[in-house]
């Protein structure tokens, strides 16, 4: 049997995941049943785009809803020991290319939280594989997807 992965997450994470679950269940579900129910009378199904796309719609719904419960089911919450000593989960990291001195930080999340534009990225990410487990001080490669690599200095870790 194949292992399940897991879905390593900080408890805000979670949470947010539990009240995005919830809202699907609530709110969403009941919306689509009801654009359903609403396309079903306008009558012919066979050229019914608006129940076409109220199903497909439904799809997703339950698409994401299951997702989310597999992710929630799986979920390892990392507990903050209080360390800043080295770059780990739930902690934010700011670095230095190297040369250069123009700082940037970016929140270490699991997969399922990660949100670039909220400076918050996966703990799978080429960046924060180089980073994980480093001190302040330290300098790394971070492999670039063109193959190259870009050396950055750990400035700090929050």
């Amino acid at each position: 049997m194949e292992m399940q992965k897991e879905y390593p997450m900080t408890q805000e994470g979670f949470d947010k995941l539990e009240v995005e679950l919830e809202h699907l269940k609530t709110v969403r579900r009941p919306e689509v049943v009801e654009k359903i129910k609403v396309a079903r009378s306008f009558g012919d199904l066979s050229e019914n785009s608006e129940y076409d796309a109220a199903k497909d719609e439904q799809g997703f719904v339950e698409q994401e809803i299951t997702k989310i419960e597999m992710m929630l089911r799986h979920a390892v919450i990392i507990e903050d020991d209080g360390s800043k000593s080295e770059v780990q989960i739930g902690r934010t990291v700011t670095f230095a290319e190297v040369p250069g001195n123009e700082e940037e930080s970016y929140k270490i999340v699991g997969s399922a939280e990660a949100d670039p534009f909220e400076g918050k990225i996966s703990n799978e990410s080429p960046i924060a594989k180089a980073l994980l487990g480093k001190k302040v001080g330290d300098e790394v490669n971070v492999p670039l997807p063109n193959g190259n690599e870009m050396r950055v200095k750990i400035v700090e870790i929050s």
